[in-house]
């Protein structure tokens, strides 16, 4: 694959895991997140997340995110019309959200996300039907018989989920499939000691090999990739994983538009560590995923500045 291949870049700055926002946030400053909301629009994305929800630094309530939603939407789309992706489980969020959200032909918003363990599931895809969204699918949990979910053990489990959620969202929504991204999942590459990178790996290859799901989109948050590990090689590790979501079939990503977010080419020494790493990871002879697992993250830890 050659370097800076086309894929679609979800801005995810306006995030209180972000230093920037969350002093945003506590301070109800709309100009930084209108700065925040232009700096990526410059740089490319061509959504922008909005996530104000609670992080291990900041806490904050529903009745917070309610307060400050009637000033910040309407900031935001002064300061770009590129679309915004609300991310936020609680569905009176989405609600108030969507409901503040100006549109026009070209700016279609995406509700993030529904997913197996949302309790009102059917209300969530209501709301996308009403408000004429496009929608993020978390296929990382899948539905069992008594109607609890669980996480997915594989990228078949992950692959028949995304199936499922596509049929009622057509169904239920009357979402075309190029409304719909699929995230299959994405663990930190240097604790992922079970296996889940290569799960959404498979997931992603196997979703794209199905004629029913042509035309949906797929995408992860590569920030999680590259969690725990050094500064210094953070984005190159975020490269090579973009790269090999590519090869899969990805064609969004939930990104720090600021990195300059690019894919590596074949020959690339990071590239090959972190291919070689992942190949580790899957069990042999009998192995346990934890087993192999370990495996993978000793080669990634090689990567780390001594």
């Amino acid at each position: 694959m050659k370097p800076n291949a086309s894929f679609t870049v979800i801005g995810e700055l306006m995030n209180n895991s972000f230093a920037r926002a969350r002093r945003a946030f506590q301070a109800g400053d709309m100009a930084k997140y209108q700065e925040l909301a232009r700096l990526q629009t410059e740089l490319g994305a061509k959504y922008l997340t909005l996530n104000i929800d609670s992080t291990q630094k900041v806490m904050v309530d529903l009745g917070e995110m309610l307060a400050i939603l009637p000033d910040l939407v309407p900031a935001i789309q002064e300061a770009t019309d590129t679309p915004i992706s609300f991310d936020n489980p609680e569905i009176k969020f989405q609600e108030k959200a969507l409901s503040l959200y100006k549109r026009n032909e070209n700016n279609k918003p995406i509700l993030n996300s529904i997913a197996a363990s949302r309790g009102n599931l059917d209300d969530m895809i209501a709301l996308v039907k009403e408000y004429d969204t496009m929608v993020f699918v978390l296929a990382s949990e899948r539905f069992v018989e008594n109607g609890r979910p669980i996480a997915c053990k594989n990228g078949q489990e992950i692959h028949e989920t995304a199936r499922i959620f596509v049929q009622r969202l057509k169904e239920e929504a009357n979402r075309k499939i190029e409304d719909i991204i699929i995230d299959p999942g994405l663990a930190p590459i240097a604790a992922d000691t079970y296996g889940l990178v290569n799960m959404s790996l498979d997931a992603m290859q196997l979703i794209r090999q199905d004629p029913d799901l042509a035309g949906v989109h797929l995408s992860v948050g590569l920030t999680n990739c590259s969690f725990g590990v050094p500064r210094e090689i953070r984005t190159k590790l975020e490269y090579a994983f973009l790269t090999l979501g590519m090869e899969a079939g990805m064609d969004f990503v939930l990104g720090n538009p600021e990195k300059a977010l690019q894919t590596l080419p074949s020959d690339d020494p990071f590239l090959t560590v972190v291919k070689a790493a992942l190949d580790a990871g899957r069990p042999r002879n009998g192995e346990s995923p934890m087993e192999a697992g370990m495996r993978q993250a000793e080669k990634i830890i090689g990567l780390f500045p001594s």
